[in-house]
């Protein structure tokens, strides 16, 4: 017997039945979400969600039934993607915009209406471009014999919450295991993602055709994803590990921190569905009718603009803030230490040793010092090295002290521990010493 399909082809007919109620609580937040935006009224993120929850539904019902591979129903599906697309990054302006005062940043009252200007700027680009795109659902479904309802929502069904209303802190400050070296692993790993994002170096830039050949051969979503995941990463681990501490109490820094992680946390949110967006209906990268059409709905240079002009650009920015604040951080955790190492087998501080503990001296915070009796050689240059290892060749030792930070100091006897990885084997913990990790 031949085997049946499992999948049953139905008529265009049949689909219109099946999508006709999915579709009508969409039509009518949109409509209500156009009528808010026609009257000048803000758009909560609350209504934001509810506009995401209801596309995303509607797209679910039409991928189930392969809508995007049917002429008919292909060009409904793309648009209804796109509304989601862009009320996704929609909801995260707003959130930063509703969020912003509580961050506990430390920018100037210029810096900060810089920035709220912008944003407000970017959130009616979206919006408006959120409108147009509704329009030509609505026309699209119209032709497709989709009955739309024209009964209106309430809009005290969407009223808002107040974010400036908060329960008293009744909540003990919880003691954690290890606080400190938490805290310095934190800083670490932000300072990490600082510095990869920071050498990806795109300037604002008013000409757009600085950007045009950048996405997606040299920034794309899956990069965005990756460095919003490394941001959610520390985020996470503030939470779980200094969030309401006695450390955080004690030390008012960690709590501007907080701030400095959850911006650029969110703009690379924006940043991701700005580029999703991009490369999949930008339609220099994806030819086709309905690409065509959805660059005319929304201004593909606009949105380039904002892409890295204001999403990554801020996202930059609040990372490098964040660096500054992190190094202070990191100064009031540097306790100075001293320890005996041994001088490496069996040809002493060469270039290979001399490289690998320096490279440790610049990895942390504070200095790094190798002591032969009244002279203080500097770990950080490996010239300064070489020379206190002909010392120590001249006067025969075989140990020799080493004065930092306790985290320094404890890499450089993890280092010796391992002779100096002369034969390029390196412990987990010293991975970062590996010349294609620098």
């Amino acid at each position: 017997m031949e085997a049946k399909s499992l999948i049953q082809i139905i008529s265009e007919d049949e689909f219109l039945k099946i999508v006709q109620e999915p579709s009508q609580l969409f039509f009518k937040v949109s409509a209500l979400f156009c009528e808010k935006m026609k009257s000048g009224k803000e758009i909560s993120r609350k209504f934001y969600s509810s506009l995401i929850q209801e596309t995303e539904y509607l797209e679910s019902v039409l991928d189930e039934h392969g809508a995007r591979e049917n002429k008919t129903w292909s060009f409904f599906s793309e648009y209804v993607a796109c509304i989601r697309n862009l009320a996704i990054a929609a909801f995260y302006i707003k959130h930063i915009l509703d969020r912003y005062p509580y961050y506990n940043l430390r920018e100037s009252e210029e810096n900060m209406q810089t920035f709220n200007e912008t944003a407000c700027k970017v959130l009616d680009f979206l919006n408006g471009s959120i409108q147009g795109l509704r329009a030509e659902v609505v026309k699209t479904g119209e032709l497709n014999g989709l009955g739309i309802s024209q009964d209106r929502l309430s809009i005290d069904e969407f009223s808002d919450v107040e974010s400036n209303k908060r329960l008293p802190r009744t909540v003990l400050d919880d003691k954690v295991k290890g606080e400190e070296e938490r805290i310095l692993d934190l800083c670490h790993k932000y300072r990490k993602v600082a510095k990869m994002i920071n050498e990806i170096t795109f300037d604002r830039s008013d000409n757009l055709e600085t950007f045009r050949h950048i996405i997606p051969s040299k920034l794309d979503e899956k990069l965005v994803r990756m460095f919003k995941e490394l941001v959610h990463s520390v985020q996470s681990e503030y939470d779980t590990y200094v969030k309401n501490t006695q450390l955080e109490q004690t030390h008012p820094d960690l709590k501007n921190l907080r701030g400095y992680i959850s911006m650029p946390l969110h703009l690379l949110e924006v940043v991701l569905w700005l580029c999703h967006f991009y490369e999949r209906h930008e339609d220099d990268i994806r030819h086709g009718e309905c690409k065509h059409q959805i660059s005319k709905l929304v201004n593909k240079d606009i949105l380039l603009g904002q892409i890295f002009n204001f999403g990554f650009h801020y996202s930059k920015y609040y990372l490098h803030e964040g660096d500054k604040l992190v190094r202070e951080i990191l100064k009031g955790f540097v306790e100075i230490v001293r320890a005996e190492v041994p001088v490496p087998q069996p040809l002493g501080f060469h270039a290979r040793p001399s490289t690998y503990l320096s490279l440790i001296a610049r990895h942390h915070e504070g200095n790094l010092f190798m002591l032969i009796d009244d002279e203080k050689f500097n770990a950080k240059s490996v010239m300064s090295l070489l020379q206190a290892g002909g010392l120590l060749a001249d006067k025969g030792y075989l140990n020799v002290i080493l004065e930092g930070s306790r985290q320094a100091i404890k890499d450089a006897k993890l280092l010796a521990q391992n002779n100096y990885c002369e034969e390029g084997e390196f412990p987990r913990q010293l991975s970062y010493l590996r010349p294609d990790q620098s």
